[in-house]
């Protein structure tokens, strides 16, 4: 397969035949919806939506000095880490920018699976194994698994009853392994909108009879499309839109998931020295007040000044207006401000809001 070539996940063919409108993401061939965005994010919000996750790179880390590897690539806490539990972190490069932004699962002492994205997965690899020792083993298993993530208020109940255990009790963040029809699982307490749910990953050729059967369940397929208006609902970041290499997590609003008093890391003393002079802007939540859709790369406007610029937005399918995230200046980022967005001709008021969950805007 050339390089040109997109890559089709396991359910590939299960979305064809669902009829998906199928698009090029991120080296992928990948569903971008089903019955359309609005319905289906209002099925994740208010039932159970189901995702094909597949494209998002997976690796495992371990042996001697992988403990010592991911502490030096990420900067939250990883020795605190317990077995069977999972923290969001960052890999960072020396300048304190983001490479990427993932998830580290603990199995064992030293034992750890690594979700990455998709358009990330050959950098953060590299990245990863240059830094290595001899002794540690890396292992991207991609494409030997499926990745499906069912998300919404009943998204646990119905994982739960096609499991072979009792998961309710599985906290944020914890994970465990078992039987899903059949299919060895790892069932994640994980997700990317803001609701409840599982991201379960599976062998490959076990990926259709899993996705059926919690299809048949109840669950919506969705898109990339409803998975991008969810994520934006509750203010989480795309690499690529709110964070790249260039971006510290300082301004960012990242800095909950930095440790600085853990010990060196990659890119510590840049950031360190942004925290303590100011980042020159900093990442909002922005919500409009009319049906008008901030796209990335629109300018926004206090009076006659630039203030920032639109990194991500959306048409809320919950509640109905434009919301959106945003670099601004950090005389404009407080909550409550009104500034202006620029869309062609015209400018439209939008109100600096908390990004944490655009919902409550």
């Amino acid at each position: 397969m050339s390089e040109e070539t997109p890559r089709r996940t396991p359910l590939y063919e299960a979305h064809r035949r669902a009829g998906a409108r199928i698009v090029p993401f991120a080296g992928w061939e990948m569903p971008v919806q089903y019955s359309g965005i609005l319905e289906e994010s209002r099925a994740v919000r208010n039932n159970a939506g189901i995702f094909d996750i597949s494209h998002m790179g997976r690796v495992h880390i371990h042996g001697p000095g992988s403990v010592e590897l991911l502490d030096r690539l990420t900067p939250n806490d990883i020795r605190g880490l317990v077995p069977w539990s999972a923290q969001y972190s960052l890999l960072t490069n020396p300048h304190g920018g983001i490479i990427d932004d993932i998830i580290i699962y603990r199995l064992k002492e030293e034992e750890f699976a690594v979700v990455v994205n998709a358009s990330n997965t050959a950098k953060d690899l590299d990245w990863i194994r240059q830094h290595a020792s001899p002794d540690t083993v890396i292992d991207e298993y991609t494409e030997r698994t499926a990745m499906i993530a069912v998300q919404g208020p009943s998204a646990p109940a119905l994982v739960n009853g096609l499991a072979d255990k009792d998961l309710p009790a599985l906290d944020r963040f914890a994970f465990t392994d078992g039987n899903l029809v059949g299919a060895y699982t790892a069932f994640c307490r994980t997700g990317y909108t803001g609701e409840d749910g599982f991201e379960l990953i599976v062998p490959a050729e076990k990926a259709e009879t899993v996705w059926d059967a919690i299809v048949e369940a109840g669950a919506v397929p969705c898109g990339l499309g409803a998975r991008d208006a969810l994520r934006i609902e509750a203010g989480y970041p795309l690499y690529g839109h709110e964070i790249d290499d260039s971006t510290t997590p300082v301004e960012a609003g990242l800095m909950w998931v930095v440790k600085l008093d853990k010990g060196d890391f990659i890119g510590r003393d840049a950031i360190q020295r942004v925290k303590e002079q100011g980042a020159a802007r900093k990442l909002v939540g922005l919500a409009l007040r009319e049906r008008i859709v901030p796209r990335q790369g629109y300018t926004l406007y206090a009076g006659d000044e630039e203030a920032g610029t639109v990194s991500s937005g959306v048409f809320s399918p919950t509640i109905e207006r434009g919301l959106g995230m945003a670099y601004v200046k950090p005389a404009y980022s407080k909550s409550g401000t009104i500034v202006d967005v620029q869309i062609r001709a015209n400018r439209y008021p939008a109100t600096i809001v908390p990004k944490k969950n655009l919902l409550e805007a």
